[in-house]
């Protein structure tokens, strides 16, 4: 397998690299900040996502059963956004940025 050669989404070369998905309606179209944390967070593997969130689960629970339970109430709020940036970042990489 050949080594890619990463480019800054932001420079002037990956708006070659990049093509940007056509859009029908302008209303909407995204701005480049969009497109830039878009391209970053395909990069990150969903399995991340995924296995934060069940030790934040894990953290929760056990910070309960050791009289700790506003920690771990709060750590406990975590595994619904983590999971869902999950599904984010499957999505782009499914769909592609825009």
């Amino acid at each position: 397998m050949e080594p890619t050669l990463e480019v800054n989404p932001a420079s002037a070369e990956s708006r070659d690299t990049y093509a940007e998905v056509p859009v029908k309606r302008a209303e909407h179209r995204e701005s480049g900040l969009t497109r830039l944390l878009e391209q970053q967070a395909a990069k990150v593997p969903s399995d991340y996502f995924l296995a934060t969130a069940l030790g934040a689960m894990a953290a929760s629970l056990l910070l309960e059963f050791t009289q700790r339970p506003r920690l771990g109430r709060f750590l406990g709020l975590w595994p619904t956004p983590l999971l869902v940036m999950g599904v984010y970042t499957k999505l782009v990489k499914e769909f592609g940025t825009r």
